[in-house]
């Protein structure tokens, strides 16, 4: 069998959650290639150590760019904040590595069109690119974009989608780089947002033309951060400014005409890992909800005015997305697993010659939103084109 050597640049919250999927992929799933976890890379060499041997990774590096020059490499692997995504990418395509990226792909619509132009060219040379947009790849999700692709709900005429946490409701939760404009681009609107802005394009088929959106951030200045581990850290002495909106709500049209409500926070109370989408059609409706994962709501408006109603449908059959790889029907899957899925879907995509969706051509199109949104606000919440970078007239 073909073997894939994997380099992982970055170790924080998602380099835990990749490694994850690249150690459990190869034993729940019948890969046509297998992947071996060879080298993860950190600036700090003690603590990048400390990582490979927690996560499995063979050895540890501290230095990416002679990793990427490796002949013994494959993919690059990026989970990294998004200040250094383009250069790592890029550098990794041009080398001939095949290339998984943590979202947004970049932060700015300038480095995702490099990243989209670079993919493109190394498409031609048989090298792959995606973008980690995981929850695509919760069963229920898929399952959900399935249904609607069959004309379950009909024609879409309105989506609903949010992401709310709440980690940033403490004001003495300190600053960490999530928290700077020059390390994250953006705060919970590039953070989160950008998952309900793919997923609501991912399930219903359809892009975004033009938002209308108001950004704001909450909390101004935060204690300096002296360690930290995930989204929690321990402040040190000091004071630093925000840079980042906590908060995002904007109004969308679709291609299609339909229209999209949105919202990403960091403030919401009482909510913790809150995705939720609920798409409207003539026919119907579904729901999915991050907390309660493993199930959609649909909504049938065809069935007799006495049977009509919201039904859970649970989707841990093995005819749903990637069940079968797991437990019996009933046996519930978590967080964790959409990233064994990734792996799948990025390694199927590899040996058979195909681009495994997201591409960075799709991370391109939800970085556009995440701008217009952006310079919407800026300019009173004015309609904003999505492509076209200037404001759009409300039809």
């Amino acid at each position: 069998m073909t073997t894939l050597r994997v380099a992982m640049i970055g170790y924080g919250f998602m380099g835990a959650a990749h490694s994850q999927g690249w150690r459990t992929a190869p034993r729940m799933f019948d890969l046509p290639a297998e992947p071996e976890m060879a080298v993860i890379v950190g600036r700090n060499a003690d603590s990048v150590a400390d990582a490979a041997h927690k996560w499995g990774w063979a050895e540890s590096a501290t230095d990416w760019r002679e990793v990427i020059a490796r002949d013994d490499i494959d993919v690059v692997d990026i989970v990294t904040p998004g200040d250094s995504h383009a250069e790592i990418a890029i550098a990794a395509l041009e080398a001939g590595k095949h290339v998984l990226c943590e979202k947004p792909l970049g932060n700015t619509v300038a480095e995702a069109e490099a990243m989209a132009e670079a993919a493109e060219r190394a498409a031609a040379e048989g090298i792959r690119a995606m973008v980690g947009f995981t929850y695509r790849r919760v069963p229920a999700v898929t399952f959900l974009r399935n249904l609607i692709a069959e004309g379950a709900v009909g024609a879409v005429t309105q989506v609903r989608a949010s992401y709310r946490q709440d980690w940033l409701v403490d004001p003495d939760m300190p600053l960490a780089w999530r928290l700077q404009k020059e390390h994250a681009g953006s705060g919970a609107l590039g953070d989160i947002g950008a998952h309900a802005i793919d997923l609501a394009q991912f399930v219903t088929g359809l892009n975004l033309e033009k938002v209308s959106g108001t950004i704001d951030t909450i909390v101004k200045e935060r204690p300096l951060l002296d360690s930290g581990s995930g989204l929690s850290g321990t402040a040190g002495t000091g004071y630093g400014q925000v840079t980042v909106d906590d908060i995002a709500i904007f109004t969308g049209r679709f291609e299609s005409g339909a229209l999209g409500s949105f919202e990403a926070s960091r403030f919401a109370t009482g909510r913790k890992n809150a995705l939720q989408i609920e798409v409207s059609g003539d026919k119907g409706a579904l729901v999915f909800d991050l907390e309660d994962l493993n199930s959609v709501q649909f909504y049938d408006r065809t069935a007799p005015a006495d049977r009509q109603g919201f039904r859970k449908i649970l989707v841990t059959e093995a005819e749903h997305p990637y069940v079968s790889g797991w437990w019996p029907a009933g046996h519930m899957l978590g967080y964790e697993h959409g990233f064994s899925h990734q792996v799948k879907d990025l390694v199927e995509g590899i040996v058979g010659g195909t681009d495994p969706h997201p591409t960075f051509a799709d991370g391109l199109r939800v970085q556009r939103v995440l701008d217009a949104v952006e310079r919407s606000s800026v300019n009173d919440s004015a309609w904003t084109s999505v492509a076209a970078g200037v404001p759009a007239q409300v039809s």
